[in-house]
């Protein structure tokens, strides 16, 4: 069965952000690099596609040129279990990019990501409407997401 290949647009920066998000996450691998030919449309030689895996999941960064760019309209979700995950994450991706509102982040490459701890679900979807509304009123103050917080907006403290 087919499975989906989310395709990155670089300008140039391609093997850069490959080789960048590779180190950040674990199990994590170049699978293969192509480089543009005598036929173009870049310089011969250079990096056309990197295609790389982020714990199993592949991705192909192509050097397509500037013409299109990222947006926050597509963003990455991390999902982490502990407030050291949400730490880990958020300063390596964030290093040399922008930290954003509400566990939104834009790395250095200009791709968005969310880190967002998974109890952040169970928060603003408990069935108790002060406890779900406390916990998103909390995360919308929030950049990183601090867990023991929202944790205790739900709780009242």
């Amino acid at each position: 069965m087919p499975r989906p290949t989310p395709c990155l647009w670089f300008d140039t920066q391609g093997e850069e952000a490959a080789n960048f998000y590779t180190g950040v996450f674990a199990d994590s691998k170049i699978l293969e690099v192509t480089r543009y030919g005598s036929a173009g449309p870049r310089p011969e030689g250079s990096v056309m596609t990197v295609t790389f895996e982020l714990d199993g999941q592949r991705y192909v960064a192509l050097n397509g040129g500037p013409e299109f760019t990222f947006s926050e309209a597509v963003s990455f979700q991390v999902d982490c279990k502990t407030q050291d995950e949400v730490d880990y994450y958020w300063e390596r991706l964030a290093e040399g990019g922008e930290q954003g509102p509400c566990g939104w982040l834009k790395d250095r490459f200009g791709l968005s990501w969310q880190i967002v701890p998974t109890v952040l679900a169970e928060l603003v979807g408990d069935p108790d409407p002060k406890r779900s509304q406390a916990a998103m009123a909390a995360m919308l103050t929030m950049g990183k997401l601090d867990i023991a917080a929202l944790k205790n907006a739900a709780d009242g403290a």
